[in-house]
Parts: C-alpha cells; sequence; structure tokens
C-alpha cells in the first residue's frame, strides 16, 4: 500500500520571505486550551504534571499549528492512558501565538510565571522556534522542538534546545545523496542538474548535495536559482534537457515543484533520477497537479509515513483515529508526537529530579538514543539532530518508504523517472 503524505512539513514550507514577513504580523493575544487524556479540556488538578506550548493555532501557519495540536493531544492521550509521566497525569497548556513572534515569546513567559507549567514542547516554524527557545534557555528549561531546521539556531550556544525530526534543513537531501552513493559506480548518474529556490533554506540544502555528488565523480552540467514568484519554467527545463543531465536535484516547495515537472515534461526531458526537497511529498494534491503518470519515480524527503513499520506507528495512528476519526494524521502532527515522545523518554530516565534540574534533561538526550515513531533519534551536542529524514518515491501513482530498511514500505527502488 502506498502512502500518501497529505502535507509537506513546516520547516520546508517557510521561506526567507515568509520568515520576515512574520515579523510584520499583529499581535494577538494567545488563548489557553488545556488537554486531559482523552484531549478535552481538563479542571486543573495538582497531581497533574503540566506541559506548555504556544502554537500557531491562527494566522499564517493556522493549518500546521493545529496539526501539531492534534499531535501533542494524542501524545498525552497516550501517556495517560499507560498511567501518565512520572505516575503523574500529563496535563496540557496550548496557547495560540497567531503565528506572531512577539505573542509567542509572551505566551511562554506566560506559561512559566502564571500556568507554571513543569515542562515545554516547542511551537511551530524556525521563526517562532527562535525566540521562544531563547525564554527556554534563560528560564533553564528544556525546550523540545518538533521544528525548527534552521541550522543558525543551533549556533548560538543554547543547551537546553532539541529539535526532534532527523535533520536539519542543511540535511534534508542527505538520505537521497546517500542512496545514489550506495550504488555500483556504473548505475549512478554522471551528470546532475540543481535548479533551485531562491530561499535561505533550499540554497544550503542544494549547495551540500552538489558539493557531496560532485566529490563522487557526478559532474554538475546546471546549476541556478530562482525567484519564489517564478511561474514558467519553460526555459529552465529546456537548459536541463539540453544539459543532458541524468540527476535532475530541486531545492523546491509545492508550486514550483509542480512547475518544473509540468515543464520537463513539456520539453521532453528524460533524466534518470528526479528528486525534489519538498513538493512531492504533498500525496494527491502533487499527483493531480502533474498528471500520475509523471510522478512514477520520482524520490523526495519526508519526515514520516503513515505506513512505516516503525517502532509505536500504529499504536500513534490508533489513537489518532480514535481521536480525530478516519482521516490520515497531517506529517505535522506526527512530528509534534514525536517531540512528545523525546520529552517523555528524558523525564522518564532521569525521573523527577529531571523537572527540578532540567540542565540534566538536555545531558540525558545529548548522550541517549530515542526510539521514536519516525525511528531512532540522537543529537548533537549543540541540539541539532544527526540523523537522516526518510527517502519517500512515487510508484504507480502511490508513495513509498524506501529507506532506511526499518521505516521502507517496499524493498522496490525504481530507477527512473517515469
Amino acid at each position: 500500500m502506498g502512502t500518501p503524505v497529505q502535507s509537506f512539513s513546516i520547516r520546508r514550507a517557510v521561506s526567507a520571505g515568509a520568515s520576515a514577513a512574520l515579523l510584520m504580523l499583529s499581535t494577538a493575544c494567545g488563548a489557553i486550551t488545556a488537554a486531559g487524556g482523552n484531549g478535552s479540556p481538563a479542571a486543573a488538578d495538582s497531581g497533574d504534571l503540566k506541559i506548555g506550548a504556544s502554537l500557531p493555532l491562527t494566522g499564517t501557519f493556522a493549518e500546521f499549528g493545529q496539526a501539531a495540536k492534534k499531535g501533542y493531544e494524542t501524545w498525552a492521550s497516550v501517556v495517560n492512558a499507560h498511567g501518565g509521566l512520572l505516575n503523574r497525569h500529563v496535563q496540557l497548556i496550548i496557547r495560540d501565538d497567531a503565528s506572531d513572534q512577539n505573542t509567542a515569546v509572551a505566551d511562554y513567559h506566560s506559561l512559566l510565571s502564571s500556568d507554571k507549567v513543569d515542562l515545554l514542547l516547542g511551537t511551530f516554524s524556525s521563526p517562532l522556534v527562535g525566540p521562544t527557545s531563547a525564554i527556554a534557555e534563560t528560564s533553564h528549561k528544556l525546550f523540545v522542538t518538533p521544528t525548527g531546521g534552521d541550522p543558525k539556531l543551533f549556533q548560538r550556544g543554547f543547551k537546553n534546545l532539541f529539535m526532534t525530526q532527523q535533520a536539519t534543513a542543511i540535511g534534508i537531501a542527505d538520505v537521497f545523496v546517500n542512496y545514489i552513493l550506495s550504488l555500483p559506480p556504473s548505475q549512478r548518474p554522471k551528470t546532475a542538474a540543481y535548479p533551485t529556490l531562491d530561499d535561505s533554506f533550499q540554497i544550503p540544502t542544494m549547495d551540500q548535495m552538489r558539493s557531496r555528488l560532485e566529490a563522487a565523480g557526478i559532474k554538475t552540467v546546471y546549476q541556478g536559482t530562482y525567484s519564489e514568484d517564478t511561474q514558467n519554467f519553460d526555459q529552465i527545463a529546456t537548459q536541463i534537457k539540453d544539459s543532458g543531465a541524468e540527476l535532475v536535484a530541486q531545492g523546491a516547495s509545492f508550486d514550483d515543484g509542480v512547475g518544473l515537472n509540468r515543464s520537463l515534461v513539456k520539453a521532453g526531458a528524460s533524466p534518470k533520477y528526479f528528486y525534489q526537497t519538498a513538493g512531492a511529498d504533498s500525496g494527491s494534491a502533487y499527483s493531480q497537479a502533474v498528471g500520475s503518470a509523471n510522478t512514477n519515480g520520482i524520490f523526495f524527503s519526508t519526515t514520516w509515513s503513515a505506513y512505516s513499520k516503525t517502532p509505536g506507528n500504529t499504536d500513534f495512528m490508533d489513537a489518532y483515529r480514535g481521536l480525530y476519526g478516519a482521516d490520515l494524521p497531517h506529517e505535522d502532527a506526527a512530528d509534534a508526537y514525536v517531540a512528545g515522545q523525546v520529552l517523555q523518554a528524558a523525564v522518564t530516565a532521569v525521573g523527577a529530579p529531571g523537572l527540578s534540574d532540567q540542565s540534566k534533561l538536555a545531558d540525558w538526550l545529548r548522550t541517549n538514543q530515542v526510539t521514536t515513531i519516525i525511528g531512532d533519534l540522537a543529537w548533537n551536542g549543540d541540539g541539532s539532530p544527526k540523523g537522516e529524514e526518510l527517502l519517500g518515491q512515487w510508484q504507480n501513482n502511490a508513495i513509498q518508504i524506501v529507506r532506511p530498511e526499518i521505516a521502507a514500505t517496499t524493498t522496490t527502488i525504481l530507477q527512473n523517472w517515469r
């Protein structure tokens, strides 16, 4: 069965332009939502373990924030169904930051000073994680966040920030590069093209990919950037076709990913390998936009699959559907669930002393591996993850996960686009 990944992660969706625009959003009041064991409002209990977060439930990033809220609530319901955390019922206190940095900062201040939460979970998108993680750092609180892939966030010397996806933005393509380099030399592409969205995340991601492939002897025959308002990709597609590139790797979002696919088909280009950092992971929306025949063989990176055989994934799916119905979870709901799993692992391992001295929780995460529904996670000393995302591929109008083996939904990997 294929994996219909319905929406791409906010870490890949937020461009430099969106980050700048976020600063201009109006400040709104953050509303408190408390979730009990079944995800419904729960009265405060002196024995509850209070865990606070602020999420963009309204505003620019509302779709992703709402998904994250469901992920957090699903995690809390699973924990509480098994006796809670440290034998205490988990009470979530979730505020709405309205996709606004100033509101997010105020929310975390309030969670600590007014709500007096015991623990924190992170918000969504690097522009919001940046200032809110600083609040946690100065307050000596662990800050486990499901997103925040900007590598610059981990260059500030923080000791309490941990991101719970497999890689930062610059490492998104590593799983595909490692697949290419694992092929026998006779099967590797000899030439490559790198059309890239002019974006502060995509450019360094593709630069790292290109550098590694060039070092392996794969010659660059096309390299170029385009603006986010580009709508016609015919000229780029023609240049790529004329270059004879056997591999096309695009640093993309959804619209430009669709646009280049259409233009490559129109130009009659037929690279052996076609990879997109994002866009192709958007399930039926992508397939309908480019035509199912034009998806076959496309590779992309993603953090999670509903059908992966990773430990606990079935439990997550069952719990999520028990709360929210039969629809597949958004990828960002799964990422939020993982953040809860990581926080739970640290608190369980360290015990009650970790609540009063949360440097103990941070120290434990820096030196241990945590098994989650997206695989085993581990961190560098700066809190950045040191793993690889999942490698997805379109096969016969369905998405399959092909790497790593622990998450793979098939043993088949197609060698040609279309």
